[in-house]
């Protein structure tokens, strides 16, 4: 896959994940995954597993909020073993989550970056790598 194509699939993730915010709480790993999330234009309920407390108080957060969750951590071994927590967790509420977009941008970001902070990264690379080809 070239750099413009990536850069095309990698944006219509984002814009799905734009479109999911709307009525889902996003759960990341911390602080510079919001940030990172706003820099690229992602609006809504972030919520940080780490600063809430973990898996379980996460869950709980987004069952209160009576939405649907994002799993939205990092593609690393320590995101993915989160990742299964909050499935674990948020099924035991009865609270439906998507984990696909997490699963996309894993696989379209996979030769540049690990993480949910480095995507803006990413972005800013492979737009300037598409524009010289």
């Amino acid at each position: 896959m070239n750099d413009a194509d990536r850069l095309e699939e990698i944006n219509e993730v984002i814009w799905r994940l734009s479109q999911k915010a709307i009525d889902h709480v996003i759960l990341v790993e911390g602080h510079k995954d919001v940030a990172a999330l706003r820099s690229i234009g992602i609006e809504g309920d972030i919520c940080c597993v780490q600063v809430v407390g973990g898996a379980v108080r996460a869950a709980e957060y987004v069952w209160k909020s009576d939405k649907k969750a994002v799993i939205l951590t990092d593609w690393d071994r320590r995101g993915g073993i989160l990742a299964h927590e909050l499935r674990d967790n948020l099924g035991s509420l009865g609270v439906e989550y998507d984990d696909e977009i997490r699963g996309d941008l894993a696989f379209l970001t996979r030769p540049f970056a690990k993480d949910v902070e480095s995507l803006d990264s990413v972005l800013a690379l492979l737009s300037k790598r598409s524009d010289k080809s």
